[in-house]
């Protein structure tokens, strides 16, 4: 078994896509309308372009709204993504306007930071991998 597909819930999927992208880094996989003005939009890292998707998904249910401000009010990331060197990506992505919740701590064997995606999640990145 292995992970294909995983997401986010995004507020904004055009925005989402742009931050993704221009901002983290991520590649567009797959952008296919679904309905209305929803899409189904993934994007892949550029390392693994056949790799585990993320589902950028539209968070319209009304679940989503008090679960998210939950996880958000209690700093709990909805994702992680490793990088090679959380320091140097914490700079590059402050030198970017990119807003912080946890700025870059040390934790045993792996240090973690955790960014704000600018569409209602809290996301970490971590160099533990």
């Amino acid at each position: 078994m292995k992970i294909y597909l995983t997401s986010v819930l995004v507020d904004d999927q055009e925005r989402a896509l742009r931050f993704y992208t221009d901002v983290l880094g991520f590649v567009k996989k797959h952008d296919v309308p679904v309905s209305g003005t929803d899409r189904w939009l993934t994007v892949v890292s550029p390392e693994a372009p056949d790799g585990p998707e993320l589902l950028l998904e539209p968070s319209g249910h009304p679940a989503v709204g008090p679960f998210r401000a939950a996880l958000v009010k209690d700093g709990i990331p909805a994702a992680s993504f490793a990088v090679a060197d959380v320091r140097a990506e914490y700079d590059r992505l402050r030198g970017l306007g990119v807003r912080f919740t946890q700025e870059p701590v040390d934790m045993d064997s792996v240090t973690v930071a955790v960014l704000d995606d600018t569409v209602g999640n809290l996301i970490q990145i971590t160099d533990g991998q």
